[in-house]
């Protein structure tokens, strides 16, 4: 599991396709990496990926086709900038919300103004993922955990402090990038629940 607060930005330093899936080879930039382990799950852009092997400096992971199919990684190319984050420990302050790792749909930067010393960001979202978003409630955005600041029917808002800009691969991200959503785990059981059938 995650929490949505990312610990270091990374690159793409290499991509190797391996009968249809992909195999990335990830510089770990300014994530702290000193005690890493073969098989260890980190999150590459919101995506849960295990370690299946590192040095100093990278690690590899596979990705695997549902993933390609799911997410933005089978787009990523070589010095992409990517926002990591190693999985929460049981002693970790949880100080984003809950996260999987696993993305619920892809969306796209629709516009992004500056707003005081922060930026305010419009994004779009697919149609049936707007059944799991509120106001005020969280999101999670290329592994990022934001707050729902307005929401339409295939669109939300969210606010980025300069914090936020300045410590993910955001800051260097244009307007119609795609993107990866995680929606909140706890709506995604409540909705799965009221559709249950009954017996």
């Amino acid at each position: 599991m995650f929490t949505g607060l990312i610990q270091g930005v990374g690159y793409v330093a290499a991509t190797e396709r391996r009968q249809g899936d992909v195999r990335l080879r990830i510089a770990v930039g300014t994530l702290p990496f000193a005690d890493v382990a073969l098989g260890e799950s980190i999150a590459v852009n919101g995506v849960c990926l295990s370690a299946v092997a590192f040095d100093r400096q990278h690690f590899d992971a596979d990705v695997s086709l549902e993933t390609l199919e799911v997410s933005t990684l089978g787009h990523l190319r070589e010095g992409a900038a990517v926002n990591l984050e190693r999985a929460l420990r049981v002693s970790d302050r949880l100080g984003g919300h809950w996260l999987l790792g696993h993305v619920d749909g892809v969306g796209s930067v629709l516009d992004r103004a500056v707003d005081a010393r922060g930026e305010r960001w419009r994004l779009r979202m697919p149609r049936p993922l707007a059944r799991f978003v509120a106001s005020k409630g969280s999101i999670a955005v290329d592994g990022v955990s934001l707050t729902v600041n307005d929401i339409g029917d295939n669109w939300f808002e969210v606010m980025l402090v300069p914090h936020t800009l300045l410590n993910t691969a955001f800051g260097q991200m244009p307007a119609g990038t795609a993107v990866n959503l995680e929606v909140d785990l706890v709506a995604r059981y409540v909705e799965r629940l009221l559709s249950a059938p009954r017996e």
